[in-house]
């Protein structure tokens, strides 16, 4: 195996966008769209694209069927230079596609099924031994571990439970390697409660503004940051979309960051914007980034991103992110 610098361990699925659809759809017998065609998605597998497209060695973990839609992930990201050894092939799963709506605006929805691999991957499908070793390992016993666990994301899997998550996490902190997470809304009623362990292991959490007011029950983003800071977070990356992120580290200040105005061009389509923006934070934390810089980053990040259709589409390289930084510096 060879080793990296990232593991993205969750959802690996296929995205089927539908661009673009308004209400009127569902008055027409035949609707024509701009493009319908298979595309990968999944918060891991999309983080893991796009940071390979960014120049990190990074490997998949990850559940999918013994289907076409999986053997086309598997053949996407390996493609895009991502360690697929990782990619549990199940004969029990079907692999989830998603279809996805989207609006003229580039916002969208998603039609999911509830029997596919998002739904039904269990615990015993994921297995990160390959790249963290045996149970009980230790940095002395690890030699070349990855530096960074990326776990996107927390409840999206709802068969993965906090308990579960906060043993993977362990295990990674034990052999040296930095937590970053993003969350979803639980699809069971899950809550702050039952992910509490685990996130006493993040070191950089990334909910959007309105996803971790519902789960803590916080009045405002700042206070549903203080709550995750509480529980042992160490950055709270709060995602405020247009207006671009803010960092919340306990005993200091806060430090927004704006996001990037694409006057250039228009967005096409926002689907894994937030899983570009995580990439491009980590990427930057490979780099030995300071947290404000990983962060200016990751907001150019995200900015390309919304100029493809599909969540791996807009970014194409790292140079093309410093180019548009540069043209905005």
């Amino acid at each position: 195996m060879t080793p990296v610098d990232v593991i993205c361990v969750g959802t690996s699925v296929v995205d089927i966008p539908l661009q673009p659809v308004d209400r009127t759809v569902f008055d027409s017998v035949s609707y024509p769209v701009e493009d319908v065609s298979m595309r990968v998605g999944g918060d891991a597998l999309n983080e893991s694209i796009v940071l390979s497209k960014l120049g990190s060695r990074v490997g998949l973990v990850s559940a999918v069927g013994a289907d076409a839609a999986g053997e086309f992930i598997i053949q996407t990201a390996r493609e895009a230079g991502v360690d697929v050894t990782g990619v549990s092939v199940q004969q029990r799963l079907t692999t989830s596609l998603n279809v996805g709506l989207v609006a003229p605006d580039g916002e969208r929805t998603f039609i999911t099924n509830r029997n596919g691999s998002l739904w039904k991957t269990e615990e015993s499908d994921i297995d990160v031994s390959g790249f963290l070793g045996s149970p009980g390992a230790t940095e002395e016993t690890v030699v070349s571990a990855p530096r960074i666990l990326a776990f996107g994301s927390i409840f999206n899997n709802p068969l993965l439970s906090g308990d579960w998550i906060a043993r993977l996490f362990a295990a990674a902190k034990a052999v040296g390697m930095t937590i970053c997470a993003d969350m979803v809304p639980s699809r069971i009623g899950a809550g702050l409660d039952d992910i509490a362990e685990a996130l006493g292991y993040v070191d950089y959490f990334f909910p959007n503004e309105d996803e971790v007011i519902d789960l803590t029950g916080a009045r405002d983003g700042a206070e549903a940051a203080a709550t995750l800071l509480d529980k042992g977070v160490g950055t709270v990356v709060l995602k405020t979309g247009k207006r671009g992120c803010t960092l919340f580290t306990a005993g200091q200040e806060p430090i927004s960051i704006p996001a990037f105005v694409r006057d250039d061009l228009d967005a096409i389509d926002t689907t894994g914007a937030g899983d570009n923006f995580a990439a491009g934070f980590i990427r930057a934390l490979v780099d030995n980034k300071t947290p404000q810089e990983c962060a200016v980053f990751a907001n150019a990040v995200a900015a390309v991103s919304v100029g493809g259709l599909g969540a791996t589409s807009g970014v194409q390289s790292k140079a093309q992110v410093d180019e548009f930084l540069a043209s905005r510096s």
